[in-house]
C-alpha cells in the first residue's frame, strides 16, 4: 500500500523520538541498578522496552504503507546525573512525545489513514501512562523528600 508521503514523515520522525527514549530509559535504568534502585531500575527498563515496542509498530507501519524506516536519526538524549534530573528529563521526553503523537493522531485522520491512527492512539495511551508515573514520581518526592523517596526504590 502506498502510504500519504506527509504520514510516512512524521512516522519517521516519531521513530526518531522513540529510538532516543529506549537509549535515556536504558541508561536511567542502568544507573538506577548501579546505585541500587532496583525498583526504580526495573521501573525504567519496562518503559524503555515499551518504547522498542512502539518503535517496531512504527517501523512495521511505515514499511506496510510502501516507506523507509530511517532508523540512523536519534534525537538527542539526555542522561540526568541523579535521579530527580532523571525523572525530569524522562518527564519532558514523555511531554514532547505526547504532542508529536497528538499531531500525527490527527495527520492520520487528515489523510484518512485510521488503521495508522489506531496505531498512533494506542502508542499514545502508553505515553500518556508513562507522564502519569513520571509525574507521580516526581510529586513524591517533593511530598516526603529525596533521601525518603529513594529509600522506597530499594529492593
Amino acid at each position: 500500500m502506498k502510504g500519504d508521503p506527509r504520514l510516512i514523515e512524521v512516522l519517521n520522525a516519531l521513530l526518531a523520538d522513540e529510538l532516543a527514549a529506549i537509549n535515556q530509559y536504558i541508561v536511567h535504568a542502568e544507573m538506577c541498578e548501579d546505585w541500587g534502585y532496583g525498583k526504580l531500575h526495573e521501573g525504567f527498563e519496562r518503559r524503555s522496552i515499551d518504547e522498542m515496542k512502539h518503535a517496531e509498530k512504527l517501523i512495521g507501519r511505515i514499511l506496510y504503507l510502501g516507506g523507509t524506516p530511517i532508523v540512523t536519526n536519534l534525537n538527542a538524549i539526555h542522561i540526568g546525573a541523579e535521579v530527580p534530573a532523571q525523572l525530569e528529563y524522562d518527564r519532558a521526553a514523555e511531554e514532547g512525545a505526547i504532542k508529536a503523537y497528538n499531531d500525527a493522531i490527527a495527520l492520520a485522520g487528515e489523510v484518512r489513514d485510521y488503521v495508522t491512527r489506531d496505531i498512533l492512539t494506542e502508542i499514545l495511551k502508553d505515553e500518556d501512562a508513562h507522564m502519569d508515573e513520571l509525574e507521580e514520581m516526581i510529586d513524591q518526592i517533593e511530598q516526603m523528600t529525596l533521601p525518603i523517596f529513594l529509600t522506597t526504590q530499594i529492593d
